[in-house]
């Protein structure tokens, strides 16, 4: 293969010459069989036409440069077939393309890279060996398709400097490419993001629903207001199960500081229904002291005072009384003119105290929507008429303090002041902020509507009614009532009328020793020389003959009679009584 590449012939040696021509595709050297006109020997130094001739000689000429291989240059002996001797090349002409003048039919010769054309015709004409001239080779591009279906007799496609450039320069293109790709990136990232931002905000609305929902359903179940946990009581609609509800109770003692006496009232509100109530207790309610014995409500506030009242009205009515608001008269005047006056249906006409003759005009008339004063308001509370039960007093002070309620602000700060400015001493655990805030809520309830008051029905002996135990124990208080057993031990009402005080306390003792209660039903008047033991109903009989020989008295003082009612037995102690029998 050597010697066919350096000498241009046949692989015998004999054949025709052959050219390079290029690579193909996977850059192997491909050839081409030259012919006779291509292997004209190369001139270098052509004499005539574009050739340049430095020595002027006018010899020979040799076919004049051309340039792009037209064909169209003039040459000697071309046509002649005498054979010429080989001269020598000059390059001062060189044909890069290897176009040679004055070919066959005035085609140009094909593409010659290593300059073998001449050097064929030379050894064809002369029969000499040729010589081969060293000549660096260019490595062109692979061919294209034209170049591979380009025949033997068609001249060589012309080359470009531009095309061996192996040198991959950097296109526009790609940095699109790279910000198309960069973009698409981008916003496929955004979207993934949008959309987790978006199963985070929907987490996020179910968590805060299923929040919303659990507390409204608790909130309704709290109000009794689910269907199926509800039940009716009298008054305020649909309600929850008394027992289930929250009220918040104080009690209120109302001391007549001119003429003696207490009334009691329980201020109620019930933050489950948002209704108010202001329960008025009879002065004649059983109670149990400390000690075991039984007492009245009206001694209970006396002698045991507000502590051992409000336990033992915890014990009897079942219910948890917070604080005690003890409401001497003089406060409840300044009350009232400090809310600007009161309007009450008044139910009779109220002499007034401070008139110097009887028959003057009354302090309050009686008559609708009357505006009471403080002095007006603190008479008609405390009023009570010849032959009048304590209940209507009681129910006089309940028409009073509604009135309050609905002139007090139902700001809690603003009714917080107005309690301070009142300079009375709040017991406690009850303060100024609690009863401010609770009286507001009260006003609260009394301005919409939602405000009743309630008596609580007592019999003659003072336990409570089955209709008290109903209505207003259970529904109002949501407590239970426990009154004391009739049988647990007999109740012994005692009036002192001996005339020595120390006698009271000595009767008291003697009958707790044998085992009954005792009830203090205060001191008479004017001294009685005989002594009495009174009982209402027969089955009481045997236990006041007992109470007379606890007492040492003769069983001729035993009649039957009318008792106190509070009580089972009364005793009238006389002048006959000794108490050291």
């Amino acid at each position: 293969m050597n010697d066919r590449y350096d000498a241009g012939y046949g692989a015998d040696g004999g054949g025709a010459p052959y050219e390079l021509v290029g690579y193909d595709e996977y850059g192997r050297p491909v050839y081409r069989q030259a012919t006779d006109q291509q292997n004209q020997q190369y001139d270098g130094y052509p004499q005539q036409g574009y050739g340049y001739d430095p020595y002027h000689t006018g010899g020979h000429q040799q076919p004049s440069y051309d340039p792009y291989g037209t064909g169209t240059g003039t040459g000697t002996g071309a046509g002649t077939g005498a054979p010429q001797q080989p001269q020598a090349p000059s390059y001062d002409s060189y044909d890069p393309y290897g176009a040679q003048p004055g070919g066959q039919g005035g085609r140009s010769a094909p593409y010659d890279p290593y300059g073998q054309t001449a050097q064929s015709t030379q050894s064809a004409h002369t029969g000499q060996q040729p010589r081969v001239t060293e000549q660096t080779a260019h490595i062109p591009q692979q061919p294209g398709p034209a170049d591979e279906e380009q025949g033997p007799d068609e001249p060589a496609p012309e080359y470009r400097t531009e095309q061996f450039a192996f040198v991959e320069e950097p296109d526009g293109d790609s940095e699109d490419v790279i910000d198309w790709m960069k973009f698409t990136e981008n916003r496929t990232e955004r979207r993934e993001e949008a959309k987790r931002r978006a199963r985070s905000r929907i987490i996020a609305l179910v968590v805060v629903f299923a929040l919303v929902a659990a507390g409204g359903v608790g909130y309704l179940w709290y109000a009794g207001k689910l269907p199926g946990l509800s039940d009716s009581g009298p008054g305020t609609g649909t309600t929850t199960a008394a027992g289930a509800q929250k009220r918040d109770v104080i009690v209120v003692h109302l001391h007549d500081t001119t003429n003696g006496g207490t009334a009691t009232a329980l201020l109620v509100d019930n933050t489950t229904t948002e209704q108010g109530t202001t329960v008025l207790l009879p002065n004649s309610l059983t109670l149990t002291a400390d000690d075991g014995a039984t007492t009245t409500l009206a001694k209970s506030v006396e002698d045991d005072g507000s502590e051992g009242t409000r336990t033992a009205l915890d014990t009897v009515l079942g219910t948890d009384i917070e604080g005690t608001w003890r409401l001497d008269t003089p406060f409840l005047l300044t009350l009232v003119d400090l809310v600007g006056n009161i309007e009450v249906d008044t139910d009779t006409d109220v002499p007034d105290p401070d008139a110097e003759k009887k028959g003057e005009a009354p302090l309050v008339k009686k008559g609708k929507d009357q505006t009471l004063s403080g002095k007006m308001a603190v008479a008609y509370a405390t009023h009570r008429g010849s032959g009048e039960s304590q209940n209507a007093q009681l129910e006089r002070f309940g028409q009073v303090l509604h009135g309050v309620l609905r002139k007090m602000t139902s700001d809690p700060d603003a009714a917080t002041v107005t309690v301070q400015t009142l300079g009375q001493i709040i017991e406690p655990p009850l303060t100024d902020k609690d009863l401010g805030s609770f009286l507001a809520r009260l006003s609260d309830r009394a301005k919409g509507g939602d405000h009743k008051t309630a008596v609580l029905p007592v019999q003659d002996d003072g336990t409570l009614t089955a209709q008290a135990s109903d209505s207003v124990v259970k529904d109002v208080l949501g407590g239970t009532a426990k009154s004391p057993d009739k049988n647990a031990a007999v109740s012994v009402s005692v009036r002192n009328a001996t005339g020595t005080k120390d006698n009271t306390e000595k009767a008291r003792v003697v009958l707790l020793n044998g085992g009954f209660t005792f009830r203090d039903a205060g001191t008479a008047g004017a001294a009685e020389t005989t002594s009495k033991v009174v009982y209402a109903d027969a089955a009481e009989k045997e236990n006041a003959t007992e109470v007379a020989k606890t007492l040492g008295l003769p069983a001729g003082s035993v009649t039957k009679g009318e008792v106190s009612a509070n009580a089972r037995v009364s005793v009238v102690l006389g002048q006959d009584y000794d108490p050291g029998s």
